[in-house]
């Protein structure tokens, strides 16, 4: 499971690279956050689930308690099995 993981933070990583953000992926994905992207007016705080992982409720309760800048977005990205697009949820 953790290989699919790290593709999928991969994939999200490149799709937001096309959108012109900045990514960094957290070593080991230990942190709350898998992804943070840099855009040139904000930021995106990505948490990422593959296949048919979904947050759990205190993942969810610690995303939401996490305390980001304003112009930061907690967002979800699910990529189900099979899937091109990723199903993306912002907290």
């Amino acid at each position: 499971m953790k290989r699919k993981g790290s593709s999928a933070e991969r994939r999200c990583i490149r799709i937001l690279e096309a959108a012109g953000y900045c990514c960094t992926k957290a070593g080991g994905s230990l942190g709350i956050f898998d992804v943070i992207a840099l855009g040139p007016t904000d930021i995106r705080a990505i948490q990422v689930k593959a296949g048919t992982s979904r947050l759990s409720a205190l993942e969810r309760e610690a995303l939401r308690l996490q305390a980001v800048p304003a112009n930061c977005s907690k967002e979800a990205w699910r990529f189900p099995d099979r899937c091109k697009d990723p199903l993306i949820e912002r907290l």
